[in-house]
C-alpha cells in the first residue's frame, strides 16, 4: 500500500471514528429540538433511519413510540443511534417500565408538543413504549 493510500485510509479511520462521540450529548442542548433522528438496526442487519420527536425531563432524554419497527429493534438490541445537529451518538435505550415515569413523560411531550401530541397519539398504534436514552 503506498503513502497516499495509508494516509487516506487514516484520515477516513479518524473521520468515521468521530461520528459517534464516546459520551451522551449534552441533553439541555437538545431540549429544544423539534424531532431528532433515531437509527436503528433491524433482524437482518439493515440499518433504519427514523425522525421522532424527543422530550428533556430532569436532565435525561426520551423517545417514545408505539407498535413500530425501529421500536422493536431499540427494544431488542437495547441500543440505538442518535443524530442532532451537532452530530451522532451511540447510546443505550432502555424502555421506561415505571408507570409513574411514562406518565411524566407523557406530560412533557404533550406540554412540548401541545394538540400535536394529542393528534399524534391518535395516529399511534401498538403499545405506546418510551426510551431513556443513556451513554
Amino acid at each position: 500500500m503506498g503513502t497516499n493510500t495509508s494516509i487516506a485510509c487514516l484520515v477516513l479511520a479518524l473521520a468515521l471514528a468521530s461520528v459517534s462521540h464516546a459520551a451522551a450529548p449534552e441533553w439541555s442542548e437538545l431540549a429544544d429540538l423539534e424531532t431528532v433522528e433515531v437509527i436503528s438496526s433491524d433482524e437482518g442487519g439493515g440499518q433504519r433511519l427514523t425522525t421522532v420527536w424527543i422530550v428533556v425531563l430532569d436532565h435525561q432524554a426520551y423517545v417514545r413510540t408505539g407498535g413500530t419497527r425501529w421500536g422493536d429493534n431499540v427494544e431488542r438490541e437495547g441500543k440505538l443511534r442518535l443524530r442532532v445537529p451537532k452530530g451522532e451518538y451511540a447510546l443505550r435505550a432502555e424502555k421506561v417500565l415505571s408507570a409513574a415515569e411514562v406518565e411524566s413523560v407523557e406530560a412533557a411531550f404533550a406540554e412540548k408538543y401541545g394538540s400535536s401530541d394529542w393528534w399524534a397519539g391518535l395516529m399511534r398504534f401498538g403499545e405506546t413504549r418510551v426510551f431513556r436514552l443513556l451513554e
